[in-house]
């Protein structure tokens, strides 16, 4: 009898704290989900941002460059296409989408001399730089927050609870492919044309 009683006793230790272990770590789990969750929220403030700017700054440079219809065609689609897109992988796809698109718009720039000492475009070359920089800075961290969550989740017990509490890897992470494009660049400074070469007079004879 006292052996049985033992026994139980055990059993229901174990059986705490295997549930507070449980507990413990579906807690950590949703906390870490919802860290993903405040992570991307970050990202898509500032995606917005730039995607607000973006007709702004071809209307701008439609000013000086008016017949680049299919340039102007293809940024239109790619940012429809981003405001369209409703999860943060979708999101995440447009928003490669709409920055090689823009990418095509700014190299217009180098073509406009004009444009580019605009100053309605100088102020949107500076807006769009700092939405660039802050982009930059919520996208990694975005980045480490969901690696953080993901690894958590396939570490051993973790999977386990993991598997049993609806908690599965977020693969939505912004990447970089071998070979893609570069960042659109923003820094759009005017530089002097070269002086033309004097007009050689003849010698008298």
């Amino acid at each position: 009898m006292k052996t049985g009683l033992i026994i139980l006793v055990v059993l229901i230790i174990l059986a705490l704290l295997v549930g507070s272990s449980f507990i413990s770590r579906r807690n950590q789990m949703a906390i870490k989900r919802e860290a993903v969750n405040a992570s991307w929220a970050q990202v898509d403030v500032v995606l917005q941002r730039r995607a607000d700017l973006i007709p702004n700054l071809v209307e701008t440079v439609k000013g000086f460059a008016q017949h680049e219809t299919e340039v102007f065609d293809e940024i239109a689609k790619a940012r429809a296409g981003y405001l369209n897109a409703t999860t943060p992988a979708d999101k995440i796809a447009a928003n490669s989408r709409l920055e090689a698109s823009l990418a095509k718009v700014l190299v217009l720039t180098e073509n406009y001399p004009l444009l580019k000492s605009n100053e309605n475009f100088l102020r949107l070359q500076d807006e769009l730089a700092g939405t660039e920089n802050r982009i930059a800075v919520e996208r990694r961290r975005y980045n480490e927050t969901v690696q953080d969550y993901n690894t958590y989740i396939s570490l051993f017990p973790n999977s386990l609870v993991a598997s049993f509490g609806g908690f599965t890897r977020n693969d939505a992470y912004f990447k970089t492919e071998p070979g893609a494009r570069q960042a659109p660049k923003v820094n759009f400074s005017t530089t002097p044309a070269p002086a033309a070469a004097p007009t050689p007079v003849p010698a008298k004879p």
